[in-house]
């Protein structure tokens, strides 16, 4: 996730960009990398583990997608 990043974010701080549209759109890259490279089931995993619901990353993947005009599997 990080790799290609200068700004590094820890797991929560992802967490919270996967919960904060607006916090999401400061950290565009890791978001859309999250949303484009992890597979669905992982993602669905990482979210359970940090307490948002899988109907709640669904609709907030389809909202990151609307922003970023990219596509991802799990806003489909």
């Amino acid at each position: 996730m990080n790799a290609p990043h200068s700004v590094q974010l820890d797991d929560a701080t992802l967490a919270h960009c996967l919960a904060d549209l607006d916090l999401a759109k400061k950290h565009p890259g890791h978001v859309s990398t999250f949303f484009g490279e992890v597979s669905p089931a992982l993602q669905i995993e990482f979210a359970a583990e940090h307490q948002i619901l899988a109907p709640d990353l669904k609709a907030f993947a389809a909202a990151f997608s609307a922003w970023s005009g990219e596509s991802y599997p799990l806003a489909a």
